[in-house]
């Protein structure tokens, strides 16, 4: 018996979206093997800071000589990492912003069994105020990815950050709430990352003259972001840009060279500015 031939075909999945993938495979690979080497909290001292001749990565029998940094590269950075994630995800993230004279690198762990967003960003708060009282400096950049971004946001936001935080870039992070899997809701964090949940609502209000700037990257191919616009600021109260980036999902975007490089970048800029990062490694200005 013959089938017939007006069967349809299912969807082929596009060539991007089948590297993307094959990419976060790679990634959540290399990631597992890390992720017990980021468990543990960072410990700093009151010592001086290190020269970042010596950078992890940098100086004699490296081959990499670190760059001059900015005027501004006294200002210690905060990386805040994802859900069900630890501070090992930013290991190629810190050692482009040392070799690149970043002096002051904070990671700061929050628990997993985090009920509350809202208390996750207080925990934030101390830190940086710990960060800031360690370094002698008054303000703070943070870079978050995924949930991470959010609760920076609600720190700067909903509990007076904008004060102590200058630049907030986030990676993938559902400011406008993501619609992610039934079976993940069973949480109650990632519930309040729900569009329409009760914090996102409260991230919709207004905030009047909040003085942090936001840099949002974004990717097409993020899959945990549904829709994936809702990893763009959307407030009108808030200075914010939205980086698109292509070819990488979200995974990827906290590790690719192409998005370290352009997150370096939004750091040292002085002005926020439309921008398309993409996963060859190169970035163009609109």
């Amino acid at each position: 018996m013959k089938l017939p031939l007006s069967l349809p075909l299912p969807p082929r999945p596009s060539t991007a979206l089948l590297a993307a993938t094959v990419l976060e495979l790679v990634v959540l690979t290399g990631h597992l093997a890390a992720y017990p080497f980021g468990i543990a909290q960072e410990r700093h001292t009151r010592r001086p800071a290190p020269d970042p001749r010596h950078a992890p990565g940098t100086g004699p029998g490296t081959g990499l000589r670190p760059l001059p940094g900015p005027p501004d590269a006294e200002r210690p950075v905060v990386l805040l990492h994802g859900f069900i994630d630890n501070r090992s995800v930013f290991v190629l993230l810190r050692r482009v912003l040392a070799r690149h004279g970043r002096r002051h690198l904070a990671s700061l762990n929050y628990s997993p069994l985090t009920r509350d967003l809202r208390t996750a960003a207080g925990l934030l708060g101390r830190h940086v105020e710990e960060v800031c009282a360690r370094t002698g400096q008054r303000e703070v950049d943070i870079v978050g990815h995924s949930l991470g971004g959010l609760i920076a946001r609600y720190y700067v936001q909903r509990l007076g950050g904008d004060q102590r935080v200058r630049t907030l870039v986030t990676l993938g992070t559902p400011h406008g709430g993501t619609a992610v899997a039934p079976g993940a809701g069973i949480h109650p964090i990632v519930r309040q990352m729900r569009g329409g949940s009760p914090l996102i609502e409260e991230l919709r209000r207004p905030a009047p003259g909040c003085r942090t700037r936001f840099v949002s990257f974004w990717s097409e191919l993020d899959q945990v972001m549904v829709p994936v616009e809702t990893a763009c600021v959307d407030h009108p109260d808030l200075d914010a840009v939205n980086v698109r980036v292509t070819g990488i999902g979200h995974l990827a975007l906290p590790v690719h060279p192409a998005v370290a490089t352009a997150v370096r970048e939004a750091l040292e800029s002085q002005q926020t500015r439309e921008s398309t990062a993409t996963s060859t490694g190169t970035s163009s200005v609109a």
